[in-house]
């Protein structure tokens, strides 16, 4: 028999932001903002099972808290769109496009049922009859005070920190002409806010809505219940033998349930007092029959439990029912989509029952505002704190809305999220720098990661300053078309500190900056300086710029600022009887001979190419071959010095950079700690950030200063496989300051991944408060420009001197015929 759907459905209208049924009863509805999966601990999960709790008992009786969760297949769909996208950007675009995923959305329906009001069951339900409105509906105080009452229960889940509760209005529940409300999303299962098609119920031959053939599963007797229930159950997946790693008790009927399904939960608060009669005079029944059978005896005792639990705990008894409706639209996954809702029952340790008979009845009472139509006999008896166990918890990665960040992969699907890990933690008062600490053993993913994070700062804008030791940011540095400072034999490593570049001018700094050098040049670490030679350097460059001013043909660089001493600086000394143990002038020249034409490191301080430092965005300093050098390398760390310094004073308003590689245990070595103990403390009020990546934790134990500066000024710690170092990682977990939540976090990083793609999970860390586990996920043209291995390096180059060079056509190219050959 057919009936029209208007004349059938419960609702009556939709006003005051209020679900009216044509019963009369009244129903509020909030949309619901859940943690993110995989990021509570075992304490997390208790509180807020607390809060839940605490949220239920605040309601009044004849309430009914129905929390529906939607999970829904769906796919990432590219942005092409930006035309300021890079060839990485787009490449990344085009790998993740049709990446699927379950998308999660929750809402939270509290009903206030008529006093009176029939108990609905399977043959007495809205779906087979009509009603009339009653009176007390019409009451404007017993709205009111639900109000308030509905408003405590908002008050008191924000308040635990946990969830964000959005109330939803007149718009959102009511099909507007452009998009489809909630109470029609539901009775249609659509998919999408946009879909306008209407679809016919049936329930003949199961339950098919429109072309979606869907099952129901239901936990509505406590005859299939688990025979123990918590706030949280341990993922054994990511468990190793140190740590236990937690997940909602329900997880599995919702984000680990990877199918098309609603899992909706209901919760009936009725009039407690009368419920502990009904349940004394049932004890007293089962009392006198309990002669005549064991059963009799078993439930008498079940009943007498139950009702000493009720008084002694002062436990808030309510009836409870919880189920899963799954769908697709092919008729053949049906039988795969039961198996995987009764093995998620099963993980549970419950009893899976399919329902077909009850289930159209169900399926009605779950329309948004008909909650209170729920057939009663398929519910079962509790109290508050065993229900709350069976609520779904968590809900899927949150992408940041902030648009500074690098992009990650959600750690079950893969699914992209844009996350900040910069500015956002500090707006919000989680971290007071934006400094990082990254520590991975080698071949753990740490400069892939590395590579894939200065990527996405360099694309947002920031200057960045590199200095390396492994050759980990060739590929990137000429596919952006940086400097890249590095030695050999050949091409040996330049610079010429006294350039000024077009916009700078020469500042106290850069002249405290190239005092350093050549104090550095001439003196030994244990010589001193007096005052007279310091005087007459900075006469020296005073007199040597105006020269330069006056003279525009000359090229500013050690060589014409030799010649400047010699033919220029020498006279002045003699004619203001500079004496020779105040400034010894002949010392001076003979020690700096060799940064002269013809000398030994002649090329060192005369670059004429890469000299305006100051406005290039990507600077890389390779010193792999110079770090034991006695003379380059300290001149090289006072330029890297100098570049970052007078980039952080005056590029204002723009993001600076510094990222240290494993050179910064040279740099300590130097004599540099102490730059790097500023750097550290004060790049934060220049708006830049500075980055210390190391493969052992010993590195910097044994470096006081740095140890001090380094881990106590970085409110972002990274770390990456760590699970060699799993039976020691306490003094790792003590140096860093990690919790116990997090430890568990970082033990499970690469625990179970997919063994059908190729990734690494990184851990991250903001102020020791949000701690999350992503995946380092890129397609296979960034994975070429970060590659840290040497054959695939080589071939790039191969490939970029096919194209005249150029390292995108050449990457392009490779990545084609990589894909060629894996089809």
């Amino acid at each position: 028999m057919e009936r029209r759907m208007e004349d059938m459905l419960p609702i009556m209208d939709v006003e005051h932001d209020c679900i009216l049924s044509k019963q009369g009863d009244i129903t509020i509805v909030f949309k619901v903002e859940l943690p993110e999966i995989f990021t509570l601990s075992d304490q997390e999960y208790e509180a807020f099972h607390q809060s839940w709790i605490k949220a239920l008992k605040v309601l009044p009786k004849f309430c009914v808290f129905h929390k529906q969760d939607w999970f829904l297949e769906s796919t990432y769909k590219a942005d092409f769109t930006k035309e300021d996208s890079s060839f990485l950007t787009r490449s990344s675009e085009r790998f993740f496009n049709g990446r699927p995923f379950l998308d999660h959305s929750c809402y939270i329906m509290l009903t206030k049922k008529t006093i009176g009001r029939k108990t609905s069951t399977s043959l007495f339900s809205s779906l087979i009859r009509y009603s009339i409105v009653p009176q007390e509906t019409l009451n404007f105080q017993l709205l009111e005070d639900f109000m308030d009452s509905a408003g405590q229960f908002k008050r008191i889940m924000e308040d635990s920190g946990f969830v964000k509760l959005t109330r939803l209005d007149n718009n959102a529940l009511r099909s507007q002409s452009r998009k489809v409300g909630l109470i029609e999303q539901y009775c249609v299962l659509s998919q999408s806010p946009d879909s306008f098609v209407y679809k016919d119920l049936k329930f003949d031959k199961g339950l098919e809505v429109g072309d979606k053939h869907c099952q129901l599963f239901t936990l509505g007797d406590a005859a299939d219940l688990p025979a123990l229930c918590g706030s949280r159950i341990n993922f054994d997946r990511y468990c190793s033998d140190k740590t236990k790693f937690s997940v909602g008790f329900a997880s599995t009927l919702g984000q680990l349930l990877s199918c098309n399904h609603i899992y909706n939960q209901y919760i009936f608060i009725e009039d407690a007092q009368k419920t502990i009669q009904k349940l004394e005079s049932k004890r007293l029944r089962l009392q006198s029959l309990s002669a005549y059978s064991r059963e009799n005896m078993i439930a008498r005792d079940a009943t007498n439990d139950f009702l000493n639990e009720a008084i002694a705990q002062q436990r808030l008894p309510v009836k409870a029912h919880f189920n899963i409706l799954a769908w697709s639209t092919d008729k053949e996954e049906l039988k795969e989509i039961k198996n995987k809702v009764i093995s998620a029952l099963t993980q549970m340790d419950a009893a899976a029952k399919q329902e077909t008979v009850g289930a159209p009845q169900i399926y009605w009472a779950g329309i948004p505002g008909n909650a209170a139509d729920f057939p009663m006999n398929d519910t079962f008896d509790t109290f508050t704190e065993q229900a709350v166990c069976f609520l779904s918890m968590e809900t899927s990665y949150r992408s940041s809305l902030s648009p500074v960040g690098i992009r990650l992969g959600d750690r079950q699907t893969g699914k992209p999220v844009h996350v900040d890990i910069s500015d956002e933690p500090m707006k919000m008062g989680i971290c007071t720098n934006r400094n990082k600490f990254i520590l991975g053993p080698s071949g753990s993913g740490k400069s892939f990661f590395t590579n894939h994070m200065v990527r996405s700062y360099y694309e947002q804008g920031a200057h960045i300053v590199l200095v390396d030791v492994g050759h980990s940011y060739k590929g990137l540095c000429d596919m952006v078309g940086g400097y890249y400072f590095t030695y050999d034999e050949h091409n040996p490593i330049r610079f010429n500190p006294f350039y000024i570049g077009q916009g700078d001018n020469l500042d106290t700094e850069k002249k405290e900056s190239i005092k350093t050098l050549l104090l550095a040049l001439w003196k030994k670490d244990d010589e001193t300086f007096n005052r007279s030679e310091y005087v007459a350097l900075s006469n020296s460059l005073q007199l040597y710029y105006e020269k330069l001013e006056k003279n525009a043909e000359i090229f500013p660089c050690f060589n014409s600022f030799y010649e400047f001493l010699k033919e220029d600086f020498v006279p002045i000394l003699e004619s203001d009887k500079v004496k020779e143990k105040d400034f010894d002038v002949n010392n001076f020249l003979y020690v700096l001979r060799p940064y002269y034409k013809a000398g030994e490191f002649d090329y060192l301080l005369n670059a004429t190419e890469n000299l305006d430092l100051l406005k290039e965005r990507l600077i890389v300093f390779e010193l792999d071959n110079i770090k034991d050098h006695p003379i380059l390398f300290p001149v090289v760390t006072i330029i890297i010095m100098e570049v970052f310094i007078s980039k952080m004073r005056k590029l204002k308003g723009v993001r600076k950079m510094i990222l240290i590689e494993e050179a910064w245990k040279a740099i300590a070595r130097e004599g540099m700690a102490e730059y790097i103990r500023y750097l550290f403390k004060t790049v934060r009020k220049f708006f830049g950030e500075a980055i210390v990546v190391t493969q052992e934790v010993e590195d910097i134990i044994s470096s006081p200063i740095v140890k001090q500066a380094i881990i106590n000024s970085s409110d972002c710690i990274i770390l990456l496989d760590q699970s060699k170092y799993q039976n020691k990682f306490e003094q790792i977990q003590d140096l860093l300051g990690l919790t116990d939540k997090a430890k568990a976090l970082v033990l499970s990083v690469n625990k179970s991944n997919d063994p059908d793609k190729k990734y690494k999970e990184v851990f991250i860390s903001l102020g020791g408060i949000i701690s999350k586990v992503f995946r380092t996920e890129v397609s296979l043209e960034e994975y070429l420009a970060y590659t840290t291995e040497e054959p695939e390096k080589v071939k790039v180059q191969q490939y970029a001197r096919k194209f005249g060079g150029d390292i995108k056509r050449g990457i392009a190219a490779l990545a084609q015929e990589m894909r060629n050959q894996i089809k």
